[in-house]
């Protein structure tokens, strides 16, 4: 018996022995793969969309533990398509995924965040009604009772525990549509860490957010990696790219055509990569001679259907000759104003000349009548007919003109002419002018609406986002369109949430925040992009002066 008892005795030893060996050699390896190994592997991933469209061909990607990794490229180069296959959004045609060595299958969000994949949108997917906190824990609330009542103050808790965990400040018992926008993308992150994601994928995070709120994003970013959090960023902003990411992965037409680390590659050479050329977004504004004002707005007024003023005392003039830029943190009050300029929505007080005529409000023919041309920030829902032919949509505003009206019919070879000389001088790629809107890339149709507003008889253009969700190739001939409608005497009313292409665009300078326009200033070489952000986020004001000499408005400091 003692023997035995010897003898398992030693039998036990050895295999504690081993398994303490076993148990060193896996910590190891562990190690190791996390220092080395890929965290996310994508292999030969393509998608081809019914329809024969490609948005992804023979892709391969690898994402390593504690990196930001930038995937960058044209638009419709299939970066979201290959994040939204990662997250579950998108299954692929052809091709597999490796999560911690392990191949999976993630059909849907739900396995991707079991997985610890989350994705935080370029539209935020919050309840607008409900507070932050709840936002944060909606769809996995803690509870209690029989029940199962929802534990506001646990909500609350969860909330600040996180806030403070991660360095994001929120403000838990606020309603979400009453905060910032810089906090609702605070909130969207939180909510992916509350759901245990430690693989983030962010997509044009800083789309809507003033430059210091860029930077406090950036650096958040940075504190998360340190705590153990992996990143993917889909972004056009190649700055903020060299800011912030460890790795680089170039995409063009649905190809992987560079990979580097950030340190190794300038913006210039990543713009390269990205187009196939040599790109150059810097902005030669020369001098122009401007004229009297095209557009004089006075003391615009617009309420919400809940009593809500949306616009307060609006004024400002655009001269001929000039771009006259309106920058803002979303929210505060830029798409409305653009929507009663032209003539999408009465407003409630105030008036609007166009060249001393004075405009009714709430009458988009009868802006188009007095000579304004729009292009919409949204240009799927405003902007364009995707289901009509490229051609109706390049002459939709033209129909009741001639050369293409003859009589009561439409001169289909005049038509065509017209908007054959369009697509080419405005270097849209198509396949035929009898496609489909919907089958150009989001690039070209951006370029399909600024060629129909371009080309038709106006004064004024408003351009309202004109390079939202475009690429740096696009960019560079739309900026070059504006500075060509200065040249030619035009006003030019810009409006972007992207403060550096309005001040590179620019002569003057609104800065709106809560419906209000807080400052006109001249853009002067000592303006800074900081300075135009402290206006933005309300911490500095210089309320402009209007005077008025002979009815006209002029702007003074």
């Amino acid at each position: 018996m003692q023997e035995s008892d010897a003898k398992r005795a030693m039998i036990a030893s050895s295999c504690a022995s081993r398994l303490h060996e076993m148990s060193r050699a896996y910590n190891a390896c562990i190690g190791e793969f996390n220092m080395t190994a890929s965290l996310v592997e994508m292999q030969g991933i393509t998608k081809v969309y019914p329809g024969g469209k490609v948005a992804n061909s023979n892709v391969n990607f690898d994402l390593r533990q504690g990196e930001i990794h930038a995937i960058v490229g044209e638009n419709g180069a299939g970066k979201s398509t290959l994040m939204k296959i990662l997250y579950g959004l998108e299954t692929p045609t052809s091709g597999r995924i490796l999560v911690r060595g392990k191949q999976v299958r993630i059909d849907d969000p739900g396995i991707a965040l079991k997985l610890g994949i989350g994705m935080v949108h370029q539209n935020f997917m919050l309840v607008p009604s409900f507070t932050v906190a709840q936002n944060i824990v909606f769809g996995a609330e803690p509870s209690r009772g029989p029940f199962k009542h929802v534990a506001s103050d646990e909500c609350i808790s969860i909330a600040k525990q996180l806030s403070a965990e991660y360095s994001l400040a929120v403000e838990p018992e606020r309603i979400i549509d009453d905060v910032p926008v810089g906090m609702k993308q605070r909130t969207e992150i939180l909510k992916m860490l509350y759901r245990g994601a430690d693989i983030l994928i962010l997509d044009e995070p800083t789309q809507v957010l003033a430059p210091q709120e860029v930077d406090e994003l950036l650096d958040g970013l940075k504190r998360l990696v340190r705590q153990g959090k992996t990143i993917v960023l889909i972004t056009h902003k190649l700055r903020e790219v060299k800011a912030c990411a460890d790795r680089i992965t170039v995409m063009r037409n649905g190809t992987v055509v560079g990979r580097c680390k950030a340190d190794d590659v300038t913006e210039d050479e990543l713009s390269q990569m990205m187009v196939g050329r040599d790109v150059d977004l810097s902005v030669m504004r020369e001098d122009v001679e401007q004229g009297p004002p095209v557009i004089s707005v006075r003391n615009i007024g617009l309420m919400s259907d809940t009593g809500r003023a949306l616009l307060q005392d609006v004024s400002f003039d655009v001269r001929s000759g000039e771009i006259f830029g309106l920058v803002g943190v979303q929210g505060n009050g830029q798409s409305e104003l653009v929507e009663v300029v032209a003539g999408l929505r009465p407003f409630a007080s105030g008036s609007i000349r166009v060249n001393g005529t004075p405009l009714k409000g709430g009458d988009p023919w009868e802006c188009r009548r007095l000579g304004i041309a729009h292009i919409p920030e949204d240009r799927i829902s405003m902007g364009v007919a995707l289901e009509a032919s490229i051609l109706d949509n390049l002459i939709s505003n033209r129909y009741h003109q001639k050369p293409v009206r003859k009589g009561v019919l439409v001169d289909h070879d005049q038509a065509t002419a017209i908007a054959t000389h369009m697509a080419r001088e405005y270097d849209i790629r198509l396949t035929s002018l009898h496609e489909p809107a919907s089958s150009l890339s989001g690039g070209n149709m951006q370029k399909m609406i600024v060629a129909r507003e371009m080309e038709s008889d106006h004064v004024l253009l408003i351009a309202a986002q004109p390079t939202r969700g475009v690429d740096v190739g696009a960019s560079e001939f739309i900026y070059n369109m504006l500075l060509e409608e200065r040249r030619r005497g035009k006003a030019v009313l810009l409006v972007s949430t992207e403060v550096s292409e309005v001040m590179a665009l620019s002569d003057r300078i609104g800065v709106m925040y809560n419906g209000r326009i807080v400052a006109i200033l001249d853009n002067s070489p000592d303006l800074t992009i900081e300075e135009l952000g402290l206006y933005m986020l309300g911490l500095k004001s210089g309320e402009p002066c209007v005077e008025y000499e002979a009815g006209l408005g002029t702007d003074v400091q």
